[in-house]
């Protein structure tokens, strides 16, 4: 029986461990999390999700500070327009974490950055090229497009010396959607070197509708591989969204797919950037304990735990201090959300609002737990002690039991 080490994912003439771990953000995907995957082979992702609040957190920078004292002044205002990031600060907080990373990178893998189209803040365009353009500067060795379509993203990134020389590639979950990417870009006789397929079962953000249980990874998997083998398009395929074992992975290597990639398993590992008592919480979680809904402002449907504490959370939009999620005119639905319980209940001192939640709050404080589908198994990956905690995993142990397994099995740490 075959092993995930069986197989290689090949750019050029560099051969890669074919396990990519996914960009979970704000900071759950830390620069530890993608720099073990490098050093075992394999590619790490880190995220540019709310990097000025991550660069305020691990460098001790103040951005956020100085953003919300120069609006201050628009807190109790529900029009956002004016609140605008600085792209000076933008740029500096990604070159500072990227750079950082990648200094410290050992091993014969690969570190990415995931970047999040829908991360629009409040000037969709400008700040976007900002973050792929300085990532490529501080030397990032690839960038994962996600979270959106991506149609003009290449082009923001192709007056860079670098454009043609980092890898890029695109999160789809569904033929039509790589195709709409393909044609857009191909002018710039510029391929994506990868391509994510990110199924139903994935965490956090689904390219799904409510309807995503209609839906099959593989069978998005096989007709986008024939398509490629169709068009002659020599891309590789990465699988994505409830691999959970060695054997699920290699289920699709065996088809065809060039590598896979996988998270589930690694926000319970001692590098992921979840609090370990938030950790205990994906352990304990049920079947039952896991949802998909509809409170991201985005747009998107949204997998997490039932008993996230920042759903029906009423707290007020703390746009002046981040704002990530303002759309070009400075609007958010959590915002329209919360005025409407306000308007609603004017005597209250404190409003709950269900439909939607303050993303970026509740992100950077660990209090939205995203997860993938599968996180009910997690507990079947550990041991428990006598107090009934579940011990914490590395991520070397985890990536090799991705590495090695056969049968299905999993490895319980020793």
């Amino acid at each position: 029986m075959k092993r995930v080490d069986d197989f290689r994912l090949r750019f050029g003439e560099r051969e890669i461990v074919p396990i990519m771990i996914g960009g979970m953000g704000v900071d759950i995907s830390t620069a530890e999390l993608a720099l073990e995957a490098a050093r075992l082979g394999g590619i790490g992702h880190i995220s540019d999700a709310m990097l000025p609040t991550v660069s305020d957190r691990r460098y001790e920078t103040d951005f956020v500070k100085t953003k919300l004292q120069q609006y201050k002044y628009n807190i109790d205002n529900a029009d956002k327009a004016e609140v605008k990031f600085d792209l000076g600060h933008i740029a500096e907080a990604t070159r500072l974490h990227v750079s950082k990373t990648m200094e410290a990178k050992r091993g014969e893998g690969m570190v990415f950055i995931n970047c999040m189209e829908k991360l629009t803040m409040n000037a969709p365009k400008e700040t976007l090229r900002v973050r792929m353009q300085e990532a490529m500067s501080a030397g990032i060795d690839g960038i994962t497009l996600a979270a959106g379509l991506h149609l003009g993203s290449f082009a923001l990134m192709e007056d860079h010396p670098r454009f043609r020389d980092v890898k890029l590639g695109i999160i789809v979950s569904s033929l039509r959607a790589l195709q709409l990417f393909l044609r857009k870009n191909a002018r710039m006789n510029r391929l994506p070197d990868y391509i994510v397929v990110e199924g139903p079962l994935a965490g956090g953000h689904l390219g799904f509708g409510m309807d995503w249980a209609q839906y099959d990874l593989r069978t998005i998997v096989n007709e986008i591989v024939q398509y490629l083998r169709t068009e002659q398009l020599n891309i590789p395929v990465i699988a994505a969204g409830g691999i959970f074992t060695g054997s699920d992975a290699v289920s699709f290597l065996e088809e065809g797919v060039a590598a896979v990639q996988v998270a589930t398993r690694f926000t319970v590992s001692q590098e992921c950037g979840l609090p370990d008592d938030v950790k205990q919480e994906y352990f304990k979680a049920s079947e039952s304990d896991i949802e998909v809904n509809g409170t991201s402002p985005t747009g998107y449907p949204m997998r997490m735990l039932k008993n996230s504490p920042g759903i029906g959370s009423g707290i007020r939009p703390g746009c002046e201090s981040y704002g990530y999620l303002l759309d070009s005119d400075g609007k958010c639905s959590y915002i329209d959300a919360y005025n409407r319980e306000v308007a609603l209940h004017p005597e209250a001192k404190k409003v709950q609002v269900f439909d939607k939640t303050c993303l970026c709050t509740h992100m950077r404080n660990f209090k939205i737990w995203t997860c993938g589908h599968y996180t009910y198994r997690l507990k079947d990956t550990t041991t428990r002690d006598a107090a009934g905690h579940y011990q914490i995993l590395t991520a070397e142990h985890i990536f090799h039991d991705y590495q090695f397994s056969t049968d299905n099995r999993v490895a319980l740490p020793g």
